[in-house]
C-alpha cells in the first residue's frame, strides 16, 4: 500500500487494538446482552441459548469461540424489533458500571502509545454502538465494531450493514488509507486467531493472553507474548 500524508504532512504512527478480551477484562456483547435481559428488552430465555456453552466453557470441558458464538446467535435473535434507543440506552448503563473492567498491560501500553503521539485505533465484533460507548473513555481516537440496520422507526432489523466488518484485516487497511496513517513503526494487540489476520500486517504484533491458536502462531513466526495473571505480568516471548 502506498504510504499516505496527512493534511499536516506528518505520517501519524498507528497501533490497534482489539477490545474483547484483550483490553475489557469480557465482551461488550456479553455484557450487553445481559444488560438487555436486565432491563426487559430481551426476554429472560435468551440466556438458555447459550448458557450451556457457558457452563461447558467454566468447567474448561469447551471453548470460549463456542461460547461467543451462542451468544452472538442469542443476539441477533432478539435484536430485531428492538427500538435504537433501547439498545444505545442499554449500552450506555452497562459501560458506565464496567467501564474499569480493563487488564493492566493494555491499559498502560494505552496511555504510554498515547503520549508517544500514536494513533489508537480500536476494533472489535462488538456493536459499535456499545464500542463508542467504552472506548473514548480509555482514549481511543477511533472505533470499527460491527453497525446493524435500522429500519424508518429506528428498529433493527437484525442484519449486519457491512459484512466486510467481520475481516479486521480489511478494517484495518480500510482504516489506514481513510485516517491517512502509515504502518511503519506500528502496533497491534489481540488475543485470538481471529486477529491473526491484522496482527500480520501490523509491524510489531503482540498477542497479550492469547488462546491456544494465537499462541502456536505467534510461537511459530516469534510474535511477543504477554501474559497477565493477577497483579502480574510476564513476557513469554
Amino acid at each position: 500500500m502506498a504510504s499516505a500524508k496527512g493534511k499536516s504532512g506528518i505520517h501519524p504512527k498507528v497501533a490497534v487494538f482489539d477490545v474483547d478480551g484483550t483490553l475489557f477484562r469480557s465482551s461488550l456483547l456479553i455484557q450487553l446482552v445481559e444488560q438487555l435481559i436486565r432491563d426487559g428488552t430481551f426476554p429472560e430465555e435468551t440466556q438458555a441459548a447459550y448458557a450451556k456453552q457457558h457452563e461447558k466453557w467454566l468447567d474448561r470441558e469447551g471453548d470460549y469461540e463456542s461460547y461467543i458464538q451462542g451468544v452472538i446467535e442469542a443476539f441477533t435473535e432478539h435484536l430485531t424489533g428492538v427500538h435504537y434507543g433501547a439498545l444505545a440506552d442499554a449500552a450506555k448503563r452497562m459501560v458506565a458500571a464496567q467501564w474499569k473492567h480493563t487488564y493492566r498491560y493494555p491499559r498502560a501500553l494505552i496511555k504510554e502509545l498515547k503520549d508517544r503521539g500514536y494513533y489508537l485505533l480500536a476494533i472489535s465484533h462488538s456493536p459499535k454502538t456499545v464500542l463508542d460507548k467504552f472506548c473514548p473513555r480509555l482514549g481511543f481516537d477511533k472505533v470499527y465494531g460491527l453497525l446493524y440496520e435500522i429500519d424508518s422507526d429506528d428498529k433493527f432489523t437484525g442484519k449486519i450493514i457491512d459484512e466486510q466488518a467481520l475481516d479486521k484485516a480489511y478494517v484495518i487497511r480500510r482504516a489506514i488509507d481513510k485516517e491517512e496513517l502509515k504502518l511503519t513503526n506500528s502496533i497491534g494487540v489481540g488475543d485470538t486467531e481471529s486477529d491473526i489476520p491484522f496482527l500480520e500486517i501490523v509491524a510489531r504484533p503482540i498477542c497479550f493472553n492469547p488462546n491456544a491458536k494465537l499462541y502456536a502462531h505467534a510461537k511459530k513466526h516469534g510474535w511477543k507474548v504477554v501474559v497477565e495473571r493477577k497483579d502480574v505480568i510476564y513476557t513469554i516471548q
